[in-house]
Order: C-alpha cells, then sequence, then structure tokens
C-alpha cells in the first residue's frame, strides 16, 4: 500500500504578543488539517518574536517549558484534529539554561519528541549564542504516526553532517523550521544571492539523501529584519513542489510519497557508494596543511 502523507508549512509574521502568536498558529493548524495535512511544520520560535537582534535580557521572559503553556495549546489541537505537528519554542530547561528547540506532537497530542538546535549561529542580528544552549540529543529522528522526521532548526539547515545523520537514522522527511531574512543595508547587493543560497542548499540535502524536505520560515517586517517567507517544500529529487511567496501569510502544502524515497535512492545510490572507511577526517576542525591537532 502506497505511503503518501500531506505535509503543510505554516508561514506566519509576529502576532504581537505570545497568546497571540499560539492562537494564530493553533488557527493555521486547523485550517491545514480542513485540507488533509497530516503533519504541520510551524516556523522557528514560534510563540513570540524573533528575540535574537540584540543582547538583551529581557527577552528571557519569552522562554517556557516543554511542556508548557504553547505545547499544551497545541497538543489539544493536533489531537483535535490528529495531526502531527512540529513546535519550534524557546525552551526554558532550568534557571538559566535555555535552548532553541522543536517540540514534536503526535496525532493523539501525545509529545512524540524534541530536539534541540545544535548549531547555534553569532552573526550581526542573529546573537544566539548569547540566549541559547547548543542542544544535546544529537540527530535523532522522531517517529510519529505519519512519518519519521528528522527535525533541524535554522542555522542547522546549512551543514550537511546534520541531514546525513538524520537520514542515516531513518528519517524519511527533513523540517527545517527557520527565521532568516534580510538585513536592510544588505539586500538590494546580496538579497537574492542570500535566498538562492538557502534554498540551493536544503535542495542539496534533498537530493544528497534521497528524502522530501520542507523549510517554514517566517515573514514580516521585525525591526531591522525583513524576513523572507519563501517556504517550500522539495522532492527527493530536489524539485521545489510547492512554495510561499516572499510577504503573505500562508499554508505551504504538498502531498510526500514517501515510496519515492526509496525509488530515488535505488537510481541515485549515493548511500550504497559512501566510502565509510575514508571519512575519518570529517570529524577533525581542519586537515589541510600546517593543521595541529583536532
Amino acid at each position: 500500500m502506497a505511503r503518501n502523507v500531506r505535509l503543510s508549512l505554516v508561514q506566519m509574521r509576529d502576532a504581537g504578543s505570545p497568546t497571540k502568536c499560539i492562537e494564530a498558529a493553533c488557527g493555521w493548524i486547523g485550517q491545514a488539517a480542513d485540507h488533509g495535512a497530516q503533519v504541520v511544520c510551524l516556523q522557528e520560535l514560534v510563540a513570540g518574536p524573533y528575540p535574537c537582534q540584540s543582547e538583551d535580557h529581557c527577552n528571557f521572559d519569552y522562554a517556557e517549558p516543554i511542556p508548557g503553556p504553547s505545547v499544551d495549546a497545541i497538543s489539544a489541537v493536533a489531537k483535535k484534529h490528529e495531526v502531527v505537528v512540529v513546535v519550534p519554542l524557546f525552551e526554558r530547561r532550568a534557571p538559566g539554561l535555555y535552548h532553541n528547540t522543536v517540540a514534536v506532537i503526535d496525532a493523539d497530542g501525545s509529545l512524540a519528541g524534541t530536539y534541540r538546535k545544535m548549531h547555534i549561529p553569532d552573526d550581526p542580528l542573529f546573537y544566539e549564542k548569547f540566549y541559547f544552549t547548543p542542544g544535546d540529543l544529537g540527530f535523532t529522528p522522531v517517529r510519529t504516526r505519519y512519518a519519521t522526521l528528522g527535525v533541524g532548526i535554522c542555522w542547522d539547515q546549512w551543514f550537511p553532517e546534520a541531514a546525513r545523520l538524520f537520514a542515516l537514522a531513518g528519517a524519511e522527511i527533513l523540517l527545517y523550521p527557520t527565521a532568516i531574512g534580510w538585513i536592510d543595508e544588505e539586500k538590494e547587493e546580496f538579497g537574492s544571492g542570500q535566498h538562492d543560497a538557502w534554498q540551493t542548499s536544503m535542495r542539496a540535502h534533498a537530493i544528497a539523501n534521497g528524502l522530501w524536505l520542507g523549510a517554514a520560515n517566517r515573514v514580516g517586517i521585525e525591526g531591522r529584519l525583513e524576513f523572507w517567507g519563501a517556504s517550500f517544500i522539495a522532492s527527493p529529487r530536489g524539485e521545489v513542489v510547492a512554495r510561499g511567496d516572499h510577504h503573505s501569510d500562508c499554508l505551504v502544502t504538498a502531498d510526500c510519497a514517501l515510496d519515492e524515497i526509496d525509488v530515488v535512492r535505488t537510481h541515485w545510490p549515493f548511500l550504497r557508494d559512501r566510502r565509510i572507511d575514508a571519512y575519518q577526517g570529517l570529524l577533525r576542525r581542519w586537515i589541510g596543511e600546517g593543521a595541529v591537532g583536532q
């Protein structure tokens, strides 16, 4: 029997408060379910604005435990509609210990698993190292009613090693909830290339690993950042099968034929031809001339 999963990505702007953000997210989940979605992926740090444009201790007030208010509210909606929901949150793990985390809610409303962002950026207007401790759960896929999901978060989407580890551990769909956008003074010169590189990098992950892939991005202007939206779903061949625009709150939906994974990997046998005996250098920081230690 063919395995097909309808995937919906929610692309939305900050609604103004955590309560309003979660209410909006729940509304989008309901709409997605009404259109047959079985897996719904929300955007990075969905319960508030993107807090990392400055190093401000007040922004830690956006953090919450998992389970907590947002997970509880979305779990009820997931159970009602029998959908799997990927919920990215600012996690308060313990006093003084915070993560950029995804909670995966199964179709019965239970917590199927979590992922903590492994790669933490520190760039202008993306000062995440001030807020988030690097993840400690590894690249472990989450099994749900409809599919096994490999979920990374934003900066993780640039690293082929992470995508490969998710794939080798059995992921069928790679998901990357995201908060990426243009800085005002850079957009005219670099904007097109930045967006193209972002999409190309993830399409390459889909191709190299023979998996379905979805990236759910924020949209709208927050401070000096214009989140560029353009959430998209790619096939195991790297084809962009659905995409949002750069400015609208919307759903991006596609049917993912999971049986295609075997077909594509059989015709493009990258996993078969990997030289696992020759990749020891990947465990070193640098192996070029003059390298010292690891």
